[in-house]
């Protein structure tokens, strides 16, 4: 409860001594690297109002709060404020998809409500409560980003947010070091739906999706709390289906018996689901299909999320944030359904894969055969180990200083892979 009083006087959070906001509780984080307990002090001198700290020897006056666990204590805090507030919760995770949806919602639902949303890629143990901390009075809705890449981690996200609303994008072979399988992704992801079944009110689903399917029925989510868009059941909730892609996608989408099109900024039929989310969430919060319309409308990605970026000699895809198998096979035959003369695919490899990582980059290489995309450009270790007769590189690095000598012109081209590969090194060069 004190902390709490003092968060309600000063409540802005810090966690990094290069961020600091004056009047401002500091929380000394620690992680594998760092420890923030030994910085305490100087977020004082730099503005602080106090300090949390979980080691106690930090502690040299009353400014400072010591609690048994700094992050534990930040979870903590931001449960007590999300209870203290009526707003509403819509929590989102997925393999894929699921920043580009919370920020199509987030469009959508700022046409009529003051809401607020995860920024950025805070969506772990630290970002969650970090983004609920945010949360004003002032604040209808909020919709917070949930990531996990091990079992149960869902769950405690659920806990601290408790969201009143779900949405799974989807499930995919991700992450698979930490999840073991594809089986332990369905069931990380499904710990979204198993809270909204117990404390919740409903979820937003994409019926066309098996997966997810099974996953509700297993947590018994039943008809009732299923609130449905399609692109093939034009009995859902929301039904929407696609009428081109030239590189921006446009769609037709129904809200019962109206309808509406919609000219969207965002490359790549894959992001059709992603968008009748939004409508469906749009539609049920009660806004008129004016408004959802505009707000779909006004969304531009960026963050290197399918973002169209057009250089003095060529045209990009930026699609360098994230990469799976899943979402590395929709990039491709998206990229291949393109019209355009001249085409360059640069590709990196995607991490986490564990046991099954040489499989998938193979499985990648067949696709790009099979699709007849040919001036292709492969990136990293995992990659360079597969049976293929592309132009290898061992890192970004190496493929950057090809590019310097060898340029590429009058092309557009798809730059897709793993954040961790940084094949936005490239971009300068082309």
């Amino acid at each position: 409860m004190y902390l709490y009083s003092l968060f309600k006087k000063y409540p802005r959070i810090c966690t990094d001594t290069r961020h600091i906001v004056k009047n401002s509780l500091f929380f000394a984080l620690r992680g594998d690297n760092f420890n923030a307990n030994a910085f305490a002090a100087q977020a004082l001198e730099q503005g602080c109002a106090y300090a949390i700290v979980d080691e106690a020897q930090y502690a040299v006056n009353e400014r400072f709060i010591v609690v048994d666990n700094a992050l534990e204590a930040l979870q903590q805090l931001a449960q007590q404020h999300r209870g203290a507030l009526g707003t509403v919760i819509v929590g989102i995770t997925g393999t894929n998809g699921k920043t580009t949806t919370k920020e199509l919602i987030a469009s959508v639902l700022s046409e009529k409500f003051n809401i607020h949303y995860t920024q950025g890629n805070l969506n772990n143990h630290i970002g969650v409560p970090l983004t609920l901390l945010q949360l004003t009075q002032t604040h209808k809705i909020a919709i917070v980003e949930m990531g996990a890449n091990h079992p149960r981690e869902i769950a405690a996200l659920c806990s601290i947010a408790a969201p009143q609303y779900g949405l799974i994008t989807n499930v995919g072979r991700a992450h698979l070091e930490g999840f073991g399988s594809f089986e332990g992704v369905m069931q990380t992801k499904s710990e979204l739906y198993e809270y909204i079944a117990g404390k919740g009110e409903a979820i937003f689903i994409n019926s066309d999706n098996l997966f997810l399917n099974q996953m509700a029925e297993n947590k018994g989510i039943g008809t009732k709390k299923r609130i449905e868009y399609s692109l093939t059941n034009t009995n859902s909730d929301v039904y929407g289906t696609t009428t081109g892609a030239s590189p921006f996608l446009t769609m037709s989408c129904s809200l019962k018996n109206e309808k509406f099109d919609v000219k969207t900024n965002l490359i790549g039929e894959y992001n059709a689901e992603n968008v009748l989310a939004a409508v469906c969430a749009g539609n049920f919060f009660g806004l008129k299909k004016e408004e959802i319309k505009r707000g779909l409308e006004k969304y531009k990605p960026s963050n290197s999320r399918s973002q169209l970026v057009e250089t003095q000699r060529n045209k990009l895809i930026m699609d360098t944030y994230n990469a799976n198998p899943s979402s590395m096979r929709e990039a491709i035959l998206n990229f291949a359904k393109l019209a355009a003369p001249h085409k360059t695919l640069i590709l990196g490899d995607m991490l986490e894969l564990g046991t099954i990582s040489g499989e998938e980059h193979q499985k990648v290489v067949n696709l790009l055969n099979k699709s007849n995309l040919r001036n292709v450009f492969l990136v990293g270790k995992n990659f360079k180990n597969t049976e293929n007769n592309c132009r290898c590189f061992e890192n970004s690095d190496m493929l950057a200083e090809f590019l310097q000598t060898q340029h590429i012109d009058n092309q557009l081209i798809l730059i897709k892979g793993s954040r961790g590969i940084q094949l936005e090194k490239t971009v300068k060069m082309l």
